[in-house]
């Protein structure tokens, strides 16, 4: 999309999203990852858009700084030191770059996120 502000329409219900394919690291269940991006940058810095996942649990590790705004669905962040963030729709959270631990999608989730 060309435009001086990038965007797209009903973020919190289209559908038309691509295949990301299944959640790597998976440590119970099969989670399954489709999205759209709404913007990328040189180097994909920043990169925006729209994430969705089924449930499971998984390890993940956080590259950069991402902001993320849970409109859907219901999920557990971990942290490895301990720290438990539950999220559920209208729930934001700003993960710094460097975090770790693992994640839980209860219920499928749907994201808008800001990688910075």
């Amino acid at each position: 999309m060309t435009s001086s502000a990038p965007h797209l329409r009903q973020a919190s219900t289209r559908t038309d999203f691509v295949d990301w394919g299944a959640q790597p690291d998976a440590l119970e269940g099969a989670s399954h990852s489709t999205g759209r991006l709404v913007h990328k940058g040189p180097d994909n810095q920043p990169e925006s858009g729209i994430w969705v996942c089924t449930p499971g649990r998984w390890r993940l590790a956080i590259p950069r700084d991402e902001l993320c705004h849970f409109v859907a669905g219901r999920a557990t962040y971990r942290s490895d030191d301990g720290e438990v963030i539950e999220v559920s729709a209208a729930t934001v959270v700003m993960f710094p770059a460097g975090w770790t631990g693992e994640c839980t999608v209860h219920e499928t989730i749907r994201n808008i996120y800001m990688l910075a």
